[in-house]
């Protein structure tokens, strides 16, 4: 993926448990969901959570990121998904949001298609619980 111009891993966070978030900014339900990812990092980012939006909105979407950052506040990384990345994990279902949970492991806990207050709920359990088990260095 890249993510402010760089080319990153996941691999990167490999001491994190990790959200990937693939949204678009005209993607309302993704609009919908961008407090909560905002809220879940500043609050678990310090517990070991790396929330990673990927925007898979198409090239001329892609203009649109900086604003639709600082519309939202979003703190967290931004990028876009190498081809082979979205097909590998948005090949047999196109719909965002698409929200992925990976453990320290890189192991996928949950997938999530769409977005509601249910999908919300979850997605804080899950997080709270693999951040609850870190070990500080």
């Amino acid at each position: 993926m890249v993510a402010n111009a760089q080319h990153v891993r996941l691999s990167d966070f490999r001491d994190k448990v990790i959200v990937l978030d693939f949204y678009a900014t005209w993607c309302e339900p993704c609009r919908e969901s961008i407090p909560h990812l905002v809220d879940l990092q500043k609050r678990y980012g310090p517990k070991g959570l790396q929330i990673v939006g990927l925007n898979v909105g198409g090239p001329e979407d892609y203009e649109k990121i900086p604003s639709f950052a600082r519309a939202f506040q979003i703190q967290y990384q931004l990028g876009i998904p190498d081809p082979e990345m979205e097909e590998l994990y948005m090949g047999d279902n196109s719909a965002i949001p698409q929200t992925l949970v990976i453990d320290t492991n890189g192991v996928i806990l949950r997938r999530f298609i769409g977005y509601d207050e249910s999908v919300a709920e979850e997605l804080e359990q899950i997080i709270q619980s693999e951040t609850g088990k870190r070990v500080e260095p």
